[in-house]
C-alpha cells in the first residue's frame, strides 16, 4: 500500500520535521520506524510494546509533535489509549474497518474504479453544499469477525 520506500519514508518526515522547525529526533525515527514496520494502525500499548524503554510520556509529546506535523494521524475508535498510524500522503490512500467492541482497526484499500466512483459521489454533495473537498478519509464502524 506505501507510496514511498522505508528511506524515503525517512526523508519525508525529516522534510516535514524541519518545515515546522522541529527536529527528527532518534525517538521520532524509532516510533516512524515501528509504524512502518507495522504497516497498520497501532494502539499506544502496542507501540510502548514495541519501544520497551520509551517512557510513554515521551511517546506521547512525540506523537503530539507528529501529528502537528501531518506525519502521522490519529484513528478514532472506542479504545482508550490513541491508535496511530503513518499519514497518508506516505502510505498510500486507503480507508478504514474500526470494530466498536474491541476497537480494532483494519486498512482497507478500496478498488480502484469504486474509488473514483465515490469521488464522483463526494464532490456532487460537496458541490451542492458549496464545499471543496481536499481529500477524504472513510471509516466503516461495525463488529470484526472475532467479536461477532
Amino acid at each position: 500500500m506505501s507510496n514511498l520506500n522505508n528511506i524515503e519514508i525517512h526523508t519525508a518526515v525529516h522534510d516535514l520535521l524541519h518545515n515546522a522547525g522541529q527536529r527528527y529526533t532518534d525517538k521520532r525515527r524509532r516510533i516512524i520506524d515501528i509504524l512502518i514496520r507495522a504497516g497498520k494502525p497501532m494502539l499506544i500499548t502496542d507501540i510502548l510494546a514495541k519501544a520497551k524503554d520509551m517512557p510513554q510520556s515521551t511517546l506521547y509529546r512525540n506523537l503530539l509533535v507528529l501529528e502537528e506535523t501531518s506525519t502521522v494521524v490519529r484513528v478514532v475508535t472506542n479504545a482508550d489509549s490513541g491508535c496511530y498510524e503513518l499519514a497518508e500522503h506516505l502510505m498510500g490512500h486507503h480507508h478504514h474497518m474500526v470494530c466498536s467492541k474491541c476497537g480494532v482497526v483494519r486498512d482497507v484499500v478500496v478498488p480502484e474504479g469504486l474509488e473514483h466512483e465515490l469521488d464522483k459521489a463526494l464532490e456532487k454533495v460537496a458541490r451542492r453544499e458549496g464545499f471543496t473537498i481536499d481529500r477524504h478519509q472513510l471509516d466503516l464502524i461495525g463488529c470484526c469477525k472475532n467479536c461477532k
